[in-house]
């Protein structure tokens, strides 16, 4: 069941927009989407090596403000008199950029925070995170700070034989979010499945015993870091270009919380699971608004992440994992040895 479920998922999301009319559920599903890829990409860490990142929103703004400058274009001043020019190029070549420049970003806070694991991870990158919005807040000739970066265009992309395709609808926006969602859970899939992801779950489980057989530690982790903040950058090139407007609100610390309850609840390590978790609780916001006000939608936002975790401690996919495996038999009772006769 828990090998079908990720295809069944697939098909319900491709053919979900064909029936839906109302253009601000669409939205939602868009973002949701969005943060979704957000959430995939810190299982990696959070699921797969144990390594809690409470920055990780740095990533993905990160990748949405490269995106935007990059397609926008700047012209700042540097130390020493210098200044740099850079004219607009395609969105595509932004979101090229977000995805290298996040995960280089990953890689030299994995490279500073993983010789020394545990707390020290969790404190560079919330430091991290804080850093990168103090300098978009404060770096107004390039980000335009609490003022916003304004009119980012369009994401476009060029298919060969068939020119180029702008993302100007929702339904566009949709199916490309979803493309890169399917593309990240495949990457992952692969990654997870490879030797690399037995030692990435090694470290997880029993890192001397990992370490005795020749798992180098810190590569490992490192390597993970980076991948993980790629995908983040992604995510947050696709926001961008989606939402079209960028401040340094895209670096509050709620959105890495939203991201860890949509892993932990979907079931951290599991593949499905930040799908799940991420449509749940991307989706319940908008299905309680309507009907309750603001303060109780997040009691009931809370209560509901509070009996998914005490009815299903390790998740829902986990949950819906166990459900399907077959049941064992009792074991038949052992024959009493026969007893000598006096």
């Amino acid at each position: 069941m828990t090998r079908l479920l990720p295809l069944a998922l697939l098909v319900v999301l491709a053919l979900l927009p064909l029936g839906l009319k109302d253009p601000y559920l669409l939205n939602a599903l868009i973002t949701t989407g969005i943060f979704t890829i957000g959430a995939m990409s810190l299982n990696l860490l959070l699921g797969y090596t144990g390594q809690l990142s409470l920055g990780h929103i740095a990533f993905f703004g990160i990748g949405a403000y490269v995106s935007a400058l990059t397609s926008l274009g700047f012209d700042v001043g540097l130390p020493f008199g210098l200044r740099v020019t850079h004219e607009g190029w395609p969105p595509a070549a932004g979101f090229l950029l977000a995805v290298l420049i996040a995960g280089l970003c990953g890689y030299v806070v994995g490279r500073l925070s993983f010789r020394v694991r545990g707390a020290y991870f969790v404190i560079v990158t919330i430091s991290f995170a804080e850093v990168v919005r103090l300098v978009a807040l404060n770096w107004i000739e390039l980000t335009q700070g609490p003022l916003a970066l304004t009119s980012i265009p369009f994401m476009t992309l060029g298919l060969p034989g068939l020119g180029e395709m702008t993302f100007r609808t929702k339904i566009q926006n949709y199916y490309l979010v979803l493309g890169v969602a399917t593309l990240s859970y495949l990457l992952i899939a692969r990654l997870v499945g490879s030797r690399f992801g037995r030692a990435m779950r090694g470290l997880k489980e029993n890192e001397p015993l990992a370490l005795s057989v020749g798992v180098d530690a810190t590569r490992t982790l490192t390597i993970a870091a980076t991948v993980s903040a790629a995908m983040a950058g992604a995510a947050g090139s696709l926001y961008a270009h989606y939402i079209r407007i960028i401040d340094p609100d895209v670096f509050l610390f709620s959105y890495t919380v939203t991201m860890v309850i949509m892993v932990v609840a979907g079931g951290k390590g599991t593949l499905v699971g930040p799908v799940i978790g991420g449509l749940i609780f991307g989706l319940l916001p908008v299905a309680l608004r309507p009907v309750m006000a603001p303060e109780a939608q997040w009691i009931v936002y809370g209560a509901t992440l509070i009996v998914i975790l005490f009815v299903m401690p390790r998740g829902i996919a986990p949950a819906l994992a166990a459900l399907g495996l077959p049941k064992r038999a009792p074991a038949a009772p052992k024959p009493e040895p026969a007893r000598a006769s006096s």
